[in-house]
């Protein structure tokens, strides 16, 4: 893998795409689909700063040791699995922290395709009772964009801000009924992992995963450039 300052930080914001890869290349199978658990375990990961080649060998770790103790790596069928190591090995970089890299000349996204996401994110919000507001936030950062642009991690920190303050806004039009479901979903794919992370994982992990089904339940786009195909 390429080390250079430029391909890891093109590499953050493939973040998601890079740990699927990864998992299905130590499972061995390609065609293997992450369940929402696991997505909503990538977006807690990358939220909370877990640096992606922490992640990436977190996965390596947890796979090699469940072949040297000879379990059946097909029984891996969960990211969470792998979640102890991960976390050991963002401890072990930050207990070793390198010298920033240097800010890259070029965003290490196009500009047309971050304008382009957050022009759709906009247009779709604005037509959307009670979600007016973040739209107009988002023509905001819009206007100001070439200003923003040398630094994308802070550009995505506030458009994340601006997910937090839109599934608030989303869960007052849920009905008791439809939370309840999320959270039994929740409980229900969580339970098997519980006991290998912290109660700060779990944290993590239950609002990326809440959220993610709340978008999902009302059609709100995703913000994060992270989010950008």
């Amino acid at each position: 893998m390429d080390d250079s300052p430029d391909s890891w930080q093109l590499n953050y914001f493939n973040y998601f795409t890079e740990v699927e890869e990864r998992f299905q290349r130590a499972r061995g199978t390609s065609l293997f689909l992450l369940s929402p658990l696991d997505w909503a375990l990538i977006e807690s990961w990358k939220n909370s700063g877990v640096p992606l080649e922490a992640v990436l060998r977190g996965i390596d770790i947890a796979f090699e040791n469940a072949r040297v103790r000879r379990s059946k790596v097909e029984r891996v069928n969960s990211l969470a699995y792998c979640s102890q190591a991960v976390m050991k090995e963002a401890q072990r970089m930050a207990d070793n922290l390198p010298a920033a890299a240097p800010a890259a000349s070029e965003p290490a996204l196009p500009a047309d395709s971050i304008r382009t996401h957050l022009t759709g994110a906009a247009a779709q919000l604005e037509s959307l009772e009670g979600f007016q507001s973040i739209g107009a936030s988002i023509q905001d950062l819009l206007a100001n964009l070439d200003t923003l642009l040398p630094d994308l991690q802070e550009l995505d920190m506030r458009l994340t801000a601006l997910e937090d303050k839109m599934a608030a806004i989303a869960r007052t039009r849920l009905s008791d009924e439809d939370l309840l479901v999320m959270r039994r979903e929740l409980d229900a794919q969580l339970r098997p992992y519980r006991s290998r992370m912290t109660a700060d994982q779990i944290s993590r992990l239950e609002k990326s995963f809440l959220d993610r089904l709340v978008y999902e339940k009302l059609g709100l786009p995703r913000l994060s450039l992270f989010f950008i195909r």
